[in-house]
């Protein structure tokens, strides 16, 4: 009995180490058409945009930029390299914060929530009532 404790034990450690993956990578996101690398920034966990599946705008023909942010000075400044999330640890493979969606121009308060090696659900809500989530895949 002893022996079988020790081992049911011993797969109970070994299974929550494997839950435990970080965040810290690439991913793409649900739609496959963006890249964010997420790293450690000052204790904060950062999003940048690393690629894009469609980089030039086909508008202007030139590389994307951050046209829809509200803010007039930004709108110039190229996506590729914009860092579009601000995370801080919030539980057992959890963060909080704030996620920028270029898409639209806004900021919306966020979760991201590592589920597997590969795979991480992310929420974005306005006023903590209409939320929308997804799921992004860690990339090679």
């Amino acid at each position: 009995m002893k022996s079988m404790t020790a081992a049911a034990f011993g797969l109970i450690l070994f299974s929550s180490a494997a839950l435990a993956a970080t965040a810290e990578g690439t991913w793409i996101s649900q739609d496959g058409g963006t890249k964010i690398r997420l790293s450690d920034c000052g204790g904060k966990l950062c999003g940048t945009v690393v690629w894009l599946n469609k980089p030039i705008d086909r508008t202007t023909g030139k590389p994307k930029t951050d046209k829809l942010n509200p803010d007039p000075a930004k709108r110039a400044r190229p996506l590729l390299g914009l860092q579009v999330a601000s995370l801080t640890a919030s539980g057992s493979n959890k963060w909080s914060g704030n996620i920028y969606n270029a898409d639209d121009g806004r900021t919306y308060q966020a979760s991201f929530q590592v589920q597997s090696e590969s795979i991480a659900k992310v929420q974005g809500c306005v006023l903590a009532v209409l939320c929308k989530s997804h799921t992004w895949t860690r990339s090679n």
